[in-house]
């Protein structure tokens, strides 16, 4: 009996790590507050200040200024797109001797062509 409950316990621990959230943004993961300033404030500054997209196997990567306010923007914006797109893994990398900042956007299966959706914008033309 004791076996077969643990083994029970396990799959449905095992059922629950791979539940995945849908390929949307949960918009009420953020106060009307931090929504005013995730998607009108910091998104917007930010499209006006990226200097290149790379496409990768599962993602893209973003390049952006090296100087400290744009860090800045995009630290408080990373914390923000944590929260309302649980879907994305998020690197943020800083290149040394003052290069440039990424937002590197990646995840399973689908998310892509999500980032190449939603973020049409921050691509440069």
């Amino acid at each position: 009996m004791k076996t077969s409950l643990l083994v029970l316990i396990v799959a449905m621990l095992a059922a629950a790590a791979v539940r995945e959230s849908p390929f949307a943004c949960d918009r009420l993961a953020l106060t009307a507050e931090q929504r005013k300033r995730h998607f009108d404030e910091l998104g917007p500054q930010l499209r006006g200040l990226v200097k290149s997209a790379r496409e990768l196997p599962n993602g893209y990567e973003f390049e952006f200024p090296g100087d400290a306010s744009t860090y800045q923007l995009t630290v408080e914006w990373v914390a923000g797109e944590h929260r309302c797109c649980p879907f994305f893994d998020i690197d943020l990398r800083l290149d040394r001797e003052g290069g440039p900042t990424w937002i590197r956007l990646t995840g399973r299966e689908g998310t892509k062509e999500f980032i190449r959706s939603d973020f049409a914008r921050w691509f440069k033309q």
